[in-house]
């Protein structure tokens, strides 16, 4: 991993805190001069301040190839968003201003780059994340968030010791949180959840491990496994991309969080089959999920169905008994699984799932429909109280807005480097007040 890009510069003329919070004039140029001084972009901050008290009140220009938007956070950063002239093969780029070191470093950035687009805005949550909106995009990608100081990027900052960002796409809507089923092998869950899927097609879905095992005959990428190298997926688990994983007879194995987003996103319920130490994993990350282990009767009872089985030989069936007995003490300590089903009887285990789900007898709850998309002008301003931010679209100059919007924040669920889901996004008459509705 190489090292952030830190760029030593002195700011004589003024207090950079109060320069972020103007609203500055964005002009292109292929260079950038600090002073008497030119520099190619990419080695020092965009700033220009030899047109003293020209156009702004105090005086600065801001000049840079493309458009950014800068955020305090404390007293000592600066958090400055770029978008590139190149809207389609760039992503929008982020750099920070240490006021107590006199620096500019470019940090790590985790998750999903958002594209660039012509023009954004970004405002400040809860001193740990920015939301960022951009212009001239539809609900579905106009809003995303850069954490800066949440537990995910505080954890990753003491694996790389430097500052670390972390982006998460925001979703409208509400989404179904995922089901986690856990057991020992023999004990039926696999059979549980082929019922569960084949009652209700439309409603659940389910997601697709990776793996760093070559394909055996038959087998379709993205279908049975997502197959990788081991150094990707190496990297990915190491960047906090997997919700669990684990090493087996030399080849990686586990769920990825964009394993489970993509069913999400279809307006279905992911529901995960994994062992009780892949569900501990996914129970301590930011994924919000409900844990279920199927239990057998007895630890007799589960020695009988694996050796009725007839499909692996003694030892093999020694190992599987072993693995059981610990799996099943692990089930049944506090605080592991929300529920536990004793699956005594397949039918009567099967009535208690769909019960404890919420599932109607003999009727397909329909899936939830994805929100219908609206588009976020480029020229657009924001207000911010609490968790709402209302925006206005429009032509602020000639104080005519063809769209207002109020988004709600106050439910939001997830982040990085997941979705950040839960964002209630409603429509605003231009004649309401609607700051009003910001209280």
């Amino acid at each position: 991993m190489k090292a952030p890009l830190k760029v030593s510069c002195k700011f004589s003329f003024f207090e950079i805190s109060d320069f972020f919070n103007l609203n500055v004039n964005c002009y292109l140029t292929d260079s950038i001069s600090f002073g008497e001084s030119p520099v190619s972009m990419g080695e020092a901050p965009a700033f220009l301040v030899d047109d003293l008290q020209k156009d702004l009140t105090n005086g600065f220009h801001l000049k840079l190839k493309g458009h950014e938007t800068a955020i305090n956070i404390g007293h000592n950063k600066t958090y400055v968003i770029a978008g590139m002239e190149n809207e389609s093969t760039s992503n929008i780029e982020v750099r920070i201003y240490d006021k107590y070191t006199d620096e500019w470093v470019i940090p790590i950035v985790l998750g999903t780059k958002p594209k660039s687009s012509k023009g954004h805005t970004a405002v400040l949550l809860d001193e740990d994340k920015i939301l960022v909106i951009k212009g001239n995009s539809t609900s579905d990608d106009c809003f995303w968030f850069l954490e800066v100081n949440t537990a995910f990027v505080r954890e990753q900052k003491k694996r790389f010791e430097t500052d670390v960002v972390a982006w998460s796409r925001g979703v409208i809507g509400e989404a179904e949180i995922p089901i986690v089923i856990s057991g020992p092998s023999g004990v039926g869950k696999g059979t549980l959840i082929s019922k569960l899927m084949e009652e209700f097609p439309s409603m659940f879905g389910f997601s697709v491990s990776h793996t760093t095992r070559a394909p055996r005959s038959k087998e379709q990428n993205r279908v049975h496994y997502h197959f990788t190298e081991h150094s990707i997926m190496e990297k990915d688990i190491k960047d906090g991309k997997f919700l669990e994983f684990a090493s087996v007879h030399g080849n990686l194995y586990g769920t990825s969080i964009e394993a489970v987003e993509a069913v999400t996103d279809k307006g279905k319920r992911c529901i995960l089959d994994i062992d009780v130490q892949g569900a501990r994993s996914v129970r301590g990350s930011s994924l919000e999920a409900i844990f279920i282990f199927i239990s057998p009767p007895s630890f007799e009872d589960l020695e009988k169905r694996l050796r009725a089985r007839g499909t692996e030989t003694e030892e093999q069936i020694q190992k599987r008994l072993k693995n059981a007995r610990a799996e099943i003490e692990q089930g049944n300590s506090p605080g592991h699984f929300d529920c536990i089903l004793v699956n005594d009887d397949l039918e009567t285990c099967y009535k208690n799932l769909k019960k404890l789900l919420g599932l109607s007898e003999g009727a397909e709850t329909p899936h939830k429909l994805l929100p219908e998309s609206v588009e976020i002008h480029l020229e657009h301003r924001v207000s911010k109280i609490d968790q709402k931010i209302l925006i206005n679209c429009g032509n602020s100059e000639e104080n005519s807005y063809r769209n207002m919007f109020l988004l709600d924040l106050s439910a939001i669920k997830g982040g990085a480097p997941g979705r950040t889901r839960g964002l209630n996004l409603l429509t605003v008459e231009p004649s309401i007040n609607g700051t009003k509705m910001l209280s």
